[in-house]
């Protein structure tokens, strides 16, 4: 029986009477200590801790979903593979992604000849645009993740070949970052056009899950760079948001994601807020089809997390911050 396993139906004893065995030896490590499936610590703790961060978040969980209702479409919490972490283990490790104050967007700014009419529903997977969602593992590299989606799929857009670019190369070069210790997605988009820097493919450059020293290629080594960025805040504005996504591809945005630790599905609501942004994740595309508009999210927790590595978060009300800072790149 997997360690998570039996946490769980520890967790569910005492709950019941109070009283929870150690695992059993053949669950621990050869070192002795009990070996769990999930990333972070223990790493850093007992099993004693992480049963009792287990039983916090069972808590938390019957909390958020208060609000929540059965008719399939408000976000939904439960078990995942971040609760055997205590809120502050978690924002430690995934939640470290640096705001950057950017101008507030002005109607047409850029986006003439947009006037056409937004459709109802569009998403840039359906154009086989958008790489596979990666796993930051406990690299808090998440800024890094989301602008490198942005790039492969604005690329794809304009070379109609869709190329999985490393993540680790920002990680490593981005001097004004702090690599898996966190950073800003408009510094690195800063630092991409500023140094005209190439991305190689993933395959020459893969993640590592720690930052490392920057490597450097030849100048015949194929490799896409930014041509230009845009980074604008459009709180109050996110029909403007969606026309800039239909024009020029996914975009790069930060959010409050502490709730995001239990999220399972549906179109998040509440228990997040604008002003505490501290997640990188990137915008594919929209739905309005249905009485509550979401923006479709794609995140780099891997496609084990959410709606296979995907968040539903409501459109108009700048939920969880999600238009405070908005990033498109040209390539």
């Amino acid at each position: 029986m997997k360690l998570w396993r039996w946490l769980l139906s520890c967790l569910l004893r005492s709950l019941a009477d109070g009283a929870c065995a150690e695992p059993a030896a053949a669950e621990k490590g050869a070192g002795g200590s009990p070996e769990l499936p999930f990333p972070g610590p223990s790493a850093a703790g007992s099993a004693r801790e992480r049963e009792d961060a287990l039983r916090k978040s069972f808590k938390r969980i019957m909390h958020l979903n208060l609000l929540s209702s059965n008719d399939n479409i408000t976000a939904f919490y439960g078990i995942n593979q971040f609760s055997h972490l205590y809120p502050d283990e978690f924002k430690a490790i995934y939640l470290q992604s640096r705001p950057f104050k950017v101008p507030k967007y002005t109607p047409g700014v850029r986006l003439n000849g947009t006037e056409t009419p937004l459709p109802a529903k569009f998403d840039w997977r359906d154009h086989n645009v958008v790489t596979q969602v990666r796993n930051q593992e406990t690299c808090g590299g998440c800024w890094a993740f989301s602008v490198v989606s942005g790039i492969e799929s604005v690329y794809a857009i304009k070379k109609k070949v869709l190329e999985e670019l490393s993540v680790q190369q920002v990680i490593d070069c981005s001097y004004n970052n702090y690599g898996c210790h966190g950073g800003s997605t408009v510094q690195a988009l800063i630092w991409l056009n500023q140094t005209g820097e190439k991305l190689v493919r993933d395959s020459e450059y893969p993640f590592k899950d720690q930052t490392g020293l920057c490597h450097y290629f030849s100048q015949s080594t194929f490799g896409v760079s930014i041509t230009d960025y845009v980074s604008y805040n459009f709180s109050g504005q996110e029909d403007e948001m969606m026309k800039m996504l239909v024009e020029w591809g996914p975009l790069a945005v930060i959010v409050d994601a502490v709730s995001w630790q239990d999220y399972l599905g549906g179109i998040i609501q509440y228990h997040c807020s604008s002003g505490e942004a501290n997640h990188a994740v990137v915008i594919t595309g929209f739905d309005r089809t249905g009485d509550i508009p979401y923006w479709i999210v794609r995140n780099s927790w891997g496609r084990s997390w959410g709606i296979d590595g995907y968040a539903h978060v409501k459109i108009g009300s700048n939920m969880c911050g999600i238009a405070d800072e908005v990033s498109a790149v040209f390539v």
